[in-house]
């Protein structure tokens, strides 16, 4: 039987995208084809396709909301699983647990909405909850690692587990969920009750810096370097005199030296050039290893 008729005996055929473009659904707009693009919209059907791809040995992907990642331009093989219809967030006490594939800023509204503090430092980051766990997101001083609780994971079998926060090895920007295989269908966050205007006063705070010093008007993939020990990764580029600079349709940013931005129709051939151009000048001028934040995913 064909890969894509067993996959309708599992999911809604509609929500089987076949040669769908990803560069549909990466912050970047860029990257090629995926085989097969599905969205489950129940747990039961996450954990049956990824029985069926263990199965057949069919390549299996699975893509957030595509914000810190760049797809080259050959695409994926197999079959690319996004969790986009995972969307709840729900409170209970003084926990907001929210499913994986709803966005992080909603996380945080919701905890405004609701009078509780822990959140506001996600209030400007725009990957999914289980992106967000997956590389320990962080901004402005906080990060997933403060508030997480535990996270319901579905491991590479199709069992469903509930870990605690201390399971995932979660450190600056990483954690060891793809090592041990695991998909993140929700997080519970420990928050704290506080008021709400002093909350949503550090959230505009927050949103204005980084709407005032992020290039948000061309599509990138965020903040493309991690921070090296002692240094900035920004900073760095900006005194290696690479503002500017590009090759192809992408070039570093005019306005903040630490994103890669798409600006005149890019392919990821031309992002993933830029990011090793720049990798190279500050290896040359400093001595300083950038290793990059964005995963890189798919084939030339």
């Amino acid at each position: 039987m064909s890969i894509l008729k067993e996959l309708q005996q599992i999911i809604n055929p509609e929500h089987i995208l076949i040669d769908e473009a990803l560069k549909n659904h990466t912050y970047t707009k860029l990257g090629g084809k995926a085989d097969f693009f599905v969205t489950p919209s129940t747990v039961e059907e996450v954990q049956e396709i990824i029985r069926y791809a263990n199965k057949t040995d069919v390549p299996f992907t699975l893509l957030g909301n595509g914000s810190n990642v760049i797809v080259r331009d050959g695409g994926i093989r197999g079959i690319v699983l996004s969790l986009k219809k995972f969307l709840g967030i729900r409170r209970e006490g003084n926990k907001v647990i929210a499913e994986s594939g709803a966005r992080i800023i909603d996380a945080s509204r919701f905890a405004l909405n609701e009078h509780l503090t822990g959140l506001e430092f996600a209030c400007g980051i725009p990957g999914t909850v289980g992106g967000a766990l997956y590389m320990n997101a962080g901004a402005y001083g906080g990060e997933v690692k403060d508030c997480l609780e535990s996270a319901l994971v579905v491991d590479s079998f199709g069992e469903v587990h509930r870990l605690p926060a201390d399971s995932f090895d979660l450190e600056y920007r990483t954690s060891n969920i793809a090592e041990k295989g695991y998909i993140v269908l929700e997080a519970s966050f420990s928050l704290e009750v506080s008021d709400y205007n002093e909350i949503k006063a550090v959230m505009d705070d927050l949103t204005y810096k980084r709407e005032s010093k992020q290039p948000l008007e061309y599509p990138s993939c965020g903040s493309v370097f991690k921070r090296p020990p002692g240094y900035f990764a920004g900073k760095l580029i900006q005194d290696s005199e690479l503002q500017g600079k590009g090759i192809g349709g992408a070039e570093v940013s005019t306005k903040h030296a630490g994103f890669i931005v798409n600006k005149n129709n890019a392919t990821a051939s031309d992002y993933i050039s830029v990011i090793e151009m720049v990798q190279r000048e500050v290896k040359t001028k400093f001595g300083v290893e950038l290793e990059r934040e964005v995963r890189i995913l798919g084939e030339d």
